[in-house]
């Protein structure tokens, strides 16, 4: 990496500031001596209060997809034996986590400061990059090779399904025709398509901004991970043990919300079937109401602003 590349690097990590920082480390810490997961470690926000709150007994294991932030977590690695990262996907925590280890996980999820203000990353559509949006860009499709070879339809139920955009076929059918003059490969030009395309923009939100998300929860395989590591979640977690999830999509909240109320009530039987409550297995404690950050911190960080964060405790 070149000078520059990192003087920026540790900008973006000054720059970027951890949503729900205390409250999603005060929800997930009761255990000074336990064994955390950090899914989303991002520029370390949450895993360096988790470190604080943790005794000499304590562990920490940070997992993520992007090599920027596994560059800083390596660097975290070596001034503190008792935190670890490894490069992965959140949903394959079970290759590092042994079942009934973890006295906490915590996911943040969606797609961080510094990944959105770095024009190479391919996200933003203000900042003028790559098509790219792979949280690891290192494997995988880019947006750019699959908006290449999508079909009219699948470009369209995308971005209906993951971005809840009501002119989903009109963008995708301005996407389609856009690339058969020219390969649509830069953020700012896909953008543009989607402008153009979009009838009624919102007030005080881009035109792209549900396809942008759209494509990249399609092109990262987000729902999916999510939903892989809910459930491997029942099994990772100790009793007592803190599942915590900060999220800032509408979808994947109804996802961890689901979950939370299904696992809450435990086994489900015919509705006319007389069973006990004590019968019904529930595997996980709702914790408290969802939280959302306040007015000072979404002052302080406009980002912030959609973030909800929900919390469950493992039964025995």
């Amino acid at each position: 990496m070149s000078d520059l590349a990192e003087r920026c690097d540790m900008a973006a990590m000054q720059e970027h500031e951890t949503v729900l920082l205390h409250p999603a480390v005060d929800a997930l810490v009761t255990d000074c001596a336990g064994f955390y997961v950090d899914g989303t470690f991002g520029r370390g926000g949450h895993s360096r209060l988790i470190l604080e709150q943790l005794d000499e007994n304590g562990r920490l294991l940070a997992i993520d997809k992007d090599p920027g932030a596994i560059k800083i977590g390596q660097e975290l690695s070596a001034s503190d034996a008792r935190f670890c990262i490894r490069h992965g996907a959140f949903s394959d925590a079970d290759q590092w986590v042994a079942p009934g280890q973890a006295a906490g996980i915590l996911l943040d999820l969606g797609v961080s400061s510094p990944q959105l203000d770095e024009a190479q990353r391919g996200f933003s559509f203000t900042h003028d990059g790559p098509l790219d949006m792979r949280m690891n860009p290192e494997a995988g499709e880019s947006a750019a090779q699959w908006l290449g070879s999508a079909s009219e339809k699948e470009i369209a139920d995308v971005i209906f399904q993951y971005g809840e955009e009501r002119f989903s076929r009109r963008i995708a059918k301005a996407i389609v025709m856009q690339r058969e003059d020219q390969p649509i490969t830069r953020t700012l030009q896909l953008a543009e398509i989607v402008k153009q395309a979009n009838p009624a923009w919102e007030k005080h939100k881009h035109p792209a901004t549900r396809a942008f998300q759209a494509i990249r929860i399609h092109i990262n395989q987000e729902l999916l991970s999510l939903q892989e590591l809910l459930s491997k979640s029942l099994q990772l977690l100790k009793p007592g043990g803190r599942l915590v999830v900060i999220s800032f999509h509408s979808l994947e909240d109804r996802m961890v919300k689901q979950f939370i109320q299904k696992q809450s009530r435990g086994d489900e039987f015919p509705r006319d079937l007389p069973v006990p409550e004590s019968a019904l297995n529930p595997r996980l404690k709702k914790i408290g109401k969802a939280v959302k950050p306040d007015a000072q911190e979404i002052a302080r960080n406009p980002r912030a602003r959609s973030a909800v964060m929900r919390v469950a405790e493992r039964m025995a």
